[in-house]
């Protein structure tokens, strides 16, 4: 009885292409990973809303992403969301503010050094500007701003630093930050404006939950 034989070679060759075809997986797997890692680390970063500070804009539970080049080729701009690590002393204890603020007025200077966390507030001062709050309203340069993307918790009555009429003036390279829930936001009023340096990138889109998929 005959059997069939293969041609000389072909079992090998069939082996050394499943080989290579692995190789050739491991490869881009282990570079998509890579590129993936590179992104997160110097360019893109997702983050997740912790609080109600941000409300309505943001929502408990919500997923964000983070430009984390933008502001290294640029200061931020009044408005902006920005993700930051905040002075020591709004979460670590001790004195929330850098200086004792005159009476009625915001704290006008953070601590020296910040704490690991991550905070997300949006820019309503930028340097040299004059900062008083009224009814949880922002005064910049001695005239009302216009926010229509807040809410209005201060003017429901159950909110807490709605009212510093006292300006302050931001200092150079820093900024002033407060959450959209102006009555239940920890924020600058509190702890002081944050240095550039601080900053770890502007929030510029929604991915999570889907039905709030968009930009800011």
């Amino acid at each position: 009885m005959t059997g069939a034989a293969s041609e000389p070679g072909q079992d090998e060759a069939t082996g050394k292409s499943g080989r290579n075809s692995f190789v050739e997986l491991v490869v881009i797997v282990a570079v998509a990973l890579g590129l993936a890692l590179v992104i997160q680390a110097f360019l893109i970063k997702p983050f997740r809303i912790p609080s109600e500070s941000m409300v309505p804009t943001l929502q408990v539970g919500q997923r964000v992403l983070v430009n984390r080049l933008g502001t290294h080729f640029g200061d931020p701009s009044l408005g902006d969301i920005l993700v930051f690590h905040p002075p020591a002393g709004a979460v670590d204890g001790g004195s929330q503010c850098g200086e004792t603020p005159p009476e009625g007025a915001a704290c006008g200077k953070a601590t020296p050094t910040h704490a690991s966390a991550n905070f997300i507030k949006r820019v309503v001062g930028t340097p040299g500007d004059t900062i008083a709050i009224r009814g949880g309203r922002v005064i910049r340069n001695g005239k009302p701003t216009k926010e229509p993307f807040i809410r209005d918790s201060c003017r429901d009555g159950a909110g807490t630093g709605c009212d510093f009429p006292k300006a302050i003036t931001v200092p150079p390279g820093h900024y002033f930050m407060m959450g959209d829930n102006r009555g239940e936001s920890d924020d600058s009023r509190f702890w002081g404006p944050i240095p550039k340096d601080w900053v770890i990138g502007g929030a510029f889109a929604t991915y999570w939950p889907i039905k709030r998929i968009g930009l800011l």
